[in-house]
């Protein structure tokens, strides 16, 4: 901050502007009239320019308007010649960015200003972003700058500088300037452009958070849309196979997630039939979750469905269409440190064989009624796109009318408590059989797993992982059901 000697204090009425004594028509009270009465003018103009600024702060939506304003109200409500402001820039440059002359003769200030900033930045006067300033190293960038541009100007010019503050960090200077030599900085002005400065600062400051409101309300528009066609790829509806029941549901901790499945038939004639149904034919049943979660993670996912359901039309092996998924997905994945786990099944509705293969995915829960026992259906196999020469296997197991499976992401099985206990595996297969041997149908099983697992982590928090569960059962023989 620069200024000059405090001014010669005035101690009777000859010391005040309009005060005339040597005219013998006007008295020393009629002086003291006056001098009151041009104060209080003046008082009034310094309050309407203030208001001025302020209606211009809560109203002006562009910032560029409201710094106009600001060296020009500066010298008005200071009677000086002019003003200026510096700003210093993200990428830590300073810049004049605003000059404003009564007279429109300030071309000598213009050139002290942009000067000392073109030298300072050129020099590289430690000038980091400003978001990584420090006090000391600050106070020597302000030093600087205004020795520069005292310098340039000389004893001429009656300067006064102040920092404009957002956040206890200097983003730039006003300064106001008068060529009148008698024009002292009292204390008063120097209040009255600080005013100014911490307005300005404010304005800089509502700009940034508008720019970053802005920003927000983009993205969550766009995860709006991700979410939206996320769940446009989602199954809308179970398909109605012969002999099956099935329920399934997904649930995202954020609005995009990164756990799939899928119904995908087994030829083109099956995606021309109706919704709603009855088909006899072989179907795909899969399951996967790509690490992480959010955008990144859903468009994962959105590439595999594409993918997966290109294979299933092949008609290959269970084994053989993930180890074509990994061949096609490991140069999109190995730079991005994302992995795919996928559970692969197709099932023939005519011998109800379930044949199946997996890439390192929970591996489905099959309850068989014959004996109220569980089985884990797993085979070997790395993740999806961690190691392109990876091997797959492939299992088969044939279901009987009432045998239940559960095909289910990690988001169950690591719900945790507040606590930090984990829902685990262990707990998830307690809660499916006791669901098998009392629900009546899959869409029972279902909820009643969800309602325990929501039961667990507390009515009023969220999962951080998403969840997604398939429940496939098969129907009991007509005959049994009479």
């Amino acid at each position: 901050m620069t200024a000059v000697p405090a001014p010669r204090q005035p101690s009777q009425p000859s010391d005040f502007p309009g005060a005339n004594n040597s005219s013998p028509d006007i008295t020393p009270v009629f002086a003291l009239k006056e001098l009151v009465s041009r104060l209080h003018r003046e008082q009034n103009k310094i309050q309407d320019l203030l208001s001025s600024l302020g209606f211009a702060l809560r109203s002006f939506k562009n910032l560029n308007q409201f710094l106009e304003l600001t060296p020009l109200i500066a010298s008005r409500v200071t009677d000086a010649d002019g003003g200026a402001l510096v700003l210093f820039k993200p990428n830590g440059q300073m810049r004049l960015e605003r000059l404003h002359c009564q007279d429109n003769s300030c071309q000598d200030i213009r050139v002290a200003i942009e000067t000392a900033t073109r030298q300072l930045t050129a020099a590289g006067t430690g000038i980091p972003p400003y978001g990584k300033m420090v006090p000391q190293f600050n106070s020597n960038r302000t030093a600087a700058l205004d020795y520069h541009v005292n310098a340039t100007l000389g004893a001429s010019v009656q300067l006064f500088g102040t920092a404009i503050l957002t956040k206890n960090v200097e983003r730039g200077r006003l300064y106001v300037f008068s060529r009148d030599p008698e024009y002292t900085w009292t204390e008063t002005r120097q209040k009255l452009v600080r005013l100014v400065a911490d307005q300005t600062a404010v304005a800089i400051e509502n700009d940034e958070l508008t720019v970053e409101l802005r920003k927000k309300e983009r993205l969550d528009r766009e995860l709006e849309i991700g979410a939206e066609i996320q769940l446009q790829l989602l199954p809308r509806q179970c398909p109605n196979i012969e002999g099956v029941a099935l329920a399934a549901q997904c649930k995202t901790a954020n609005r995009v997630g990164g756990d799939y499945y899928d119904f995908i038939p087994a030829n083109y004639d099956q995606f021309r039939k109706k919704p709603g149904a009855t088909d006899p034919g072989k179907w795909s049943l899969a399951i996967g979750d790509v690490m992480g979660k959010g955008v990144p993670a859903g468009l994962i996912m959105t590439m595999l469905r594409g993918m997966l359901r290109a294979e299933v039309l092949n008609a290959h092996s269970p084994s053989r269409i993930l180890q074509h998924l990994n061949h096609v997905m490991y140069a999109d994945l190995e730079n991005s440190n994302r992995f795919v786990t996928l559970f692969y099944s197709e099932y023939d509705a005519k011998t109800r064989t379930l044949s199946y293969s997996n890439a390192a995915h929970n591996p489905p829960l099959l309850w068989q009624a014959a004996t109220g026992t569980l089985k884990r259906l797993d085979t070997l196999g790395m993740l999806i796109g961690l190691d392109m020469d990876s091997k797959y296997h492939e299992a088969q197991v044939q279901l009987q009318p009432g045998d239940t499976i559960m095909y289910y992401t990690d988001g169950f099985t690591d719900a945790a408590n507040q606590s930090g206990e984990r829902f685990d595996e262990e707990n998830l297969a307690r809660h499916f059989q006791w669901a098998c041997q009392h629900c009546q149908h899959p869409q029972a099983i279902l909820e009643y797993l969800f309602s325990q697992v929501q039961k667990f982590i507390g009515s009023d928090r969220h999962n951080e992982d998403d969840m997604t569960l398939i429940v496939m059962q098969i129907k009991p023989e007509p005959a049994e059901l009479s």
